[in-house]
């Protein structure tokens, strides 16, 4: 009885409020790094050269460095050059940088697999090449890409995770400080777990219909 009551009225709430956090870090992060990967994705296949270096080396730089030293750069290290950043806004730009060099491979590789006649094509008809990439290339790439963009949305909502180490309390965090007063770190840690695991299999099933909708019959088969 006394366990059912310390979870309705101590970890219940707490683990809640800690779930809209991390939404609300998740959503925003989300969206912001499929737009910069889909920007960097084109940059990088059909910008001039410094253009193409300068992507490079952003997609090298974010996906080679581990995440929680990203974190620890925005939040502690800015400060140093005079640039002070909230807990939330640290991570949301962590976030949105890191997964944005991961939909950039995605988004590039979708690029690369259009077939060269339809960039032909498009040409004889007088397409320039900024209208060729956004209103013929991209579009397909972007159905492409969707399957391994939509899995680097599922990873961001487990690193979102991360955001505790730099003071922004979302669902992770709640649980550690739950479970630092009760030492009930196994029950509090697989409560967790599976709030992960519902945000994870929402987020897939979500996708997935996404997919669905947006493939056309033929479309993965086309050889042009």
């Amino acid at each position: 009885m006394e366990e059912w009551l310390y979870i309705r009225t101590e970890v219940y709430p707490a683990l809640l409020k800690g779930f809209w956090v991390s939404l609300e870090l998740i959503i925003p992060s989300a969206l912001c790094g499929l737009i910069i990967g889909i920007i960097v994705g084109v940059l990088r296949v059909y910008g001039s050269r410094p253009v193409m270096a300068a992507a490079n080396t952003y997609v090298a730089l974010f996906r080679g460095i581990p995440l929680i030293v990203q974190l620890f750069i925005w939040y502690f290290g800015l400060p140093g050059i005079g640039i002070y950043l909230s807990p939330f806004a640290a991570s949301v730009l962590g976030f949105s940088l890191c997964s944005g060099a991961y939909h950039s491979e995605y988004i590039r590789g979708a690029l690369l697999s259009i077939k060269r006649g339809q960039m032909l094509a498009a040409q004889s008809l007088g397409f320039n090449k900024v209208q060729m990439i956004f209103s013929i290339i991209l579009p397909q790439a972007i159905r492409r890409a969707l399957p391994g963009c939509g899995n680097e949305i599922v990873y961001l909502i487990k690193y979102s995770s991360l955001a505790y180490m730099i003071t922004c309390i979302e669902l992770t965090g709640q649980g550690k400080i739950l479970a630092s007063n009760s030492f009930k770190y196994t029950e509090i840690f697989l409560m967790i777990g599976v709030c992960y695991l519902v945000m994870t299999s929402v987020a897939a099933l979500i996708l997935g219909r996404l997919e669905e909708r947006l493939r056309l019959p033929g479309f993965e088969h086309d050889r042009i």
